[in-house]
């Protein structure tokens, strides 16, 4: 990457990845030079999945997509972004009601670093009410996500579930 590259970062943890993160990172794609799609590691979260099976479901899912790479981090988004070089976090904003816990995200990592910028994406309005959790909670119900998830996530999501 040249120093004219532009490289963003979109956190999250994933758990698991949905058609929505995807739709957000096709939607980044072409808008920058790279995005890392980064894998946090939140202690005050319980996942279904490990950090291991997160990831491959996130690498199996991107295949294709061009510049997009994977990695994990734990502590600031912040520090991770200025660490690989990013200028920008990416958000997917689903509803106004993301906007206030986004806001308040947003200005305390500029408060961090100041040269790295929050840019929101609004997913395809077939997302708008798709999470993790709800696509967790239907799964574990046994309920149908095959139209919420990649192909080889439902696969792993059935078995964590034992819902096959």
């Amino acid at each position: 990457m040249n120093k004219f590259s532009r490289v963003a970062v979109y956190p999250g943890t994933f758990d698991p990845i949905t058609n929505g993160h995807l739709d957000i990172v096709k939607r980044a794609a072409p808008l920058f030079d790279k995005v890392i799609i980064t894998l946090a590691l939140n202690s005050d979260k319980k996942p279904l999945f490990s950090a291991d099976e997160r990831l491959e479901m996130i690498r199996n899912s991107i295949k294709g997509i061009e510049q997009v790479e994977v990695a994990r981090f734990s502590g600031l988004i912040v520090n991770f972004a200025s660490k690989v070089g990013a200028s920008v976090i990416i958000r997917g904003l689903r509803a106004v009601s993301d906007f206030e816990f986004e806001f308040q995200m947003a200005l305390m990592n500029r408060k961090q670093n100041p040269e790295i910028d929050t840019v929101y994406l609004m997913p395809d309005a077939r997302y708008t009410y798709l999470s993790s959790s709800i696509v967790k909670e239907v799964a574990k119900h046994g309920g149908d996500v095959e139209r919420f998830v990649p192909s080889g996530v439902l696969d792993m999501l059935k078995k964590k579930c034992g819902t096959e």
